[in-house]
């Protein structure tokens, strides 16, 4: 396991050397975005329309922050659980999306695309969404504002904590080992 430090946007030799497992802390502009927002962003590009932020490198959150205390640009932000949006991720990272951030698993479509288009599958520690919102400096809505918390939103981090959970390569933390061939069972 290594340890890298990483700025957006993100371009395929930052992460062809991430492996599963790696720890990353990601500074630059990231956005927000889960299902609903996903959904439009998908009717957007159906429509040949413009998205609301560039893909070509970008970042995307999956989290819904709650209201940002006084003299703090956002609240909590912990992750959601990512496969809501596995529909829609193929084809972002097809257009250049080159990382997402949640929690849980990805489908076979998503790892497939992860590999096809040089781009990876973060995980944020779900629970800890008060801390990881101490990484962020800045929460701007872009998009979808009657989403709420859903809206896309900017986000500048700094040092935002990650762990590559499916990297470019196939490699993913999650697998099971085999624990008959493992002679542990």
């Amino acid at each position: 396991m290594a340890e890298y430090e990483l700025k957006t946007p993100l371009k395929d030799e930052d992460l062809a050397k991430l492996k599963a497992g790696d720890v990353v802390k990601l500074t630059g502009h990231i956005y927000t975005a889960r299902d609903a927002a996903h959904k439009r962003l998908v009717d957007l590009l159906d429509k040949g329309e413009k998205l609301p932020f560039e893909l070509q490198g970008a970042v995307v959150y999956y989290v819904g922050p709650s209201p940002a205390p006084p003299g703090r640009p956002i609240g909590s932000a912990g992750p959601t659980t990512s496969y809501r949006m596995d529909t829609y991720a193929p084809r972002l990272h097809g257009l250049g999306l080159k990382a997402s951030v949640g929690k849980g698993k990805r489908n076979e479509e998503v790892r497939q695309a992860l590999k096809d288009h040089t781009a990876v599958y973060f995980g944020a520690t779900g629970g800890a969404g008060a801390l990881l919102s101490k990484c962020i400096t800045k929460a701007e809505v872009i998009a979808f504002d009657d989403l709420g918390p859903e809206a896309i939103r900017e986000l500048t981090v700094e040092n935002f904590p990650l762990l590559v959970i499916n990297d470019s390569h196939g490699g993913e933390l999650y697998v099971q080992p085999d624990r008959k061939a493992a002679g542990i069972e």
